[in-house]
């Protein structure tokens, strides 16, 4: 899953980024309103941490023209404001939650896994493919009923997978989806990964999962 995060302090920011890496999640930053409506445009997110109070342009401001371009993407504010009125300004634009500052972390990753939750293709809170679970709110993975251990990175990459079964994904898709915008990476590094997915998921597996689309990319079904 992909998260942006539309922040001018860069403490708050890095902090906020860390986290939700940790949890697995790709996160690019934006540093101003207008970076941050440029970014919706253009490296679509599963959602958006927005904050009200930014340079440039003002949170309430990107998220109007968000909804005005048809950008659907789920909405939490963040903001040290905490009166009733900007509250329901910020929700009758289209946000679809609304955090004060100073908030725990914690907090704002249930907020953020509740949107998820709540959008069509996170509605699943398990997927099982075969004798593959994957549980998404977790991120724990069972191959056969024994626990797989994975990396954030490797995670990402098989829940991406898992999301879009039967259907070939092709490199420049996963680059996308598990990388941060601002990571210039080769392709190549997703043979890598499929590679050490592979090991962990289907090695010593009667029925292998992970399939390779020649010229095309990469699948994730039961034959």
């Amino acid at each position: 899953m992909r998260i942006l995060v539309v922040e001018d302090e860069k403490d708050l920011a890095a902090i906020v980024k860390q986290g939700l890496e940790e949890e697995g999640y790709v996160v690019d930053v934006a540093r101003d309103g207008e970076e941050g409506l440029y970014m919706a445009e253009n490296f679509p997110a599963d959602a958006v941490i927005l904050d009200i109070m930014l340079p440039v342009m003002d949170g309430i401001a990107v998220l109007t023209r968000m909804r005005k371009k048809g950008i659907k993407t789920p909405v939490i504010l963040l903001t040290a404001r905490d009166a009733l009125a900007d509250k329901i300004k910020g929700l009758d634009t289209g946000a679809d939650d609304y955090l004060t500052k100073p908030f725990v972390f914690q907090e704002l990753l249930a907020r953020v896994r509740s949107l998820l939750r709540r959008k069509g293709e996170a509605k699943q809170a398990a997927i099982q493919i075969a004798d593959l679970e994957i549980n998404t709110a977790s991120h724990e993975v069972k191959r056969g009923g024994k626990a797989v251990a994975l990396s954030a990175r490797e995670y990402a990459l098989l829940e991406f997978l898992a999301y879009r079964k039967d259907n070939v994904v092709s490199r420049t898709e996963i680059v996308e989806h598990i990388y941060s915008e601002d990571k210039d990476m080769d392709s190549n590094v997703v043979d890598v990964y499929v590679n050490y997915l592979r090991n962990k998921i289907d090695k010593g597996a009667k029925t292998k999962l992970i399939h390779t689309v020649r010229g095309a990319g990469y699948m994730l079904k039961v034959e």
